[in-house]
C-alpha cells in the first residue's frame, strides 16, 4: 500500500511501537504528519502581560513543560532501576515536548534505534497515564536523532540526484516514521514527490521522478 506524502506528514509518529498494537501503518505516520499543523495551532500564546509588561506563558507551553517533567521523572526512575548513568534535559519546540538523555554509549539507543523508540513510547504512555491525553513527546539519547537526521538528509539528497532526469522511482531502505518524515521533508523541499509504501517494519520511502 502507498500513501502520497504532503508537507503535513513522526512522532513519528508518533512512531507507535509494540506497546501500542492497535495502530495501523498509516496511523504510525500520522503523528509525524500532523507536526506542521499542530505546531501552528499550538502557538496560541497569550499576550496578556503582567505588571512588568512581559507576556504570560500560554497554557499549551505549560502543558508541554509538564509533559517533559513527567517523562523525565519516569525515565530517571528507569535509569536508576537499570543502574545506568545519564543526565536528562527537557525543552519544548515545534509544538511538542522534547526530552534528551545525555549519556555515553548507545545501550539506550539499540540496533537501528529500536531501544530509543521503545523508551520514547513508554515515556509517552507515562505522560498519557498522568494527563489523560496522548503525547507527541520526542525522546533523544546521546544525540542519536540529530546524527541520524543529518545522515538521512544526505541520503535524501542522493536519492533526489538519482531520480532527477530519470523515469524510474528510487526506493530507499525501510525506516521508522520519524526517519521517513525527514526524507519526505527534504524531497518536498526539492520540489519532488515522495510516498511511503509497505507495511511496518518494512515501510519505506519512494522518491518519484518529475512527471
Amino acid at each position: 500500500m502507498t500513501d502520497t506524502h504532503t508537507d503535513l506528514e513522526t512522532e513519528p509518529d508518533a512512531p507507535a511501537i509494540v506497546t501500542d498494537p492497535v495502530h495501523s501503518p498509516e496511523a504510525q505516520d500520522a503523528p509525524e504528519a500532523e507536526e506542521g499543523n499542530e505546531a501552528a495551532s499550538d502557538t496560541d500564546t497569550e499576550n496578556d502581560g503582567d505588571g512588568d509588561g512581559e507576556p504570560s506563558r500560554s497554557k499549551r507551553e505549560e502543558a508541554l513543560d509538564n509533559e517533559g517533567e513527567i517523562a523525565a521523572d519516569y525515565l530517571e526512575e528507569l535509569l536508576d532501576i537499570a543502574d545506568l548513568d545519564g543526565d536528562i534535559d527537557t525543552y519544548s519546540e515545534g509544538g511538542r515536548a522534547h526530552v534528551s538523555i545525555i549519556t555515553e554509549g548507545d545501550v539506550l539507543v539499540g540496533r537501528n534505534g529500536e531501544v530509543l523508540e521503545a523508551l520514547q513510547e513508554l515515556a509517552r504512555l507515562a505522560v498519557m497515564t498522568e494527563t489523560g491525553h496522548r503525547s507527541r513527546l520526542m525522546l533523544d539519547v546521546a544525540g542519536h536523532r540529530d546524527r541520524r537526521r543529518k545522515e538521512l538528509e544526505v541520503l535524501a539528497k542522493d536519492a533526489i540526484a538519482e531520480v532527477v532526469g530519470t523515469t524510474e522511482p528510487v526506493r530507499l531502505a525501510p525506516m521508522n516514521p520519524f526517519e521517513r518524515k525527514i526524507v519526505h521533508d527534504v524531497v518536498a523541499g526539492a520540489g519532488l514527490i515522495s510516498e511511503s509504501e509497505g507495511e511496518e517494519p518494512s515501510r519505506r520511502v519512494v522518491v518519484l521522478p518529475k512527471r
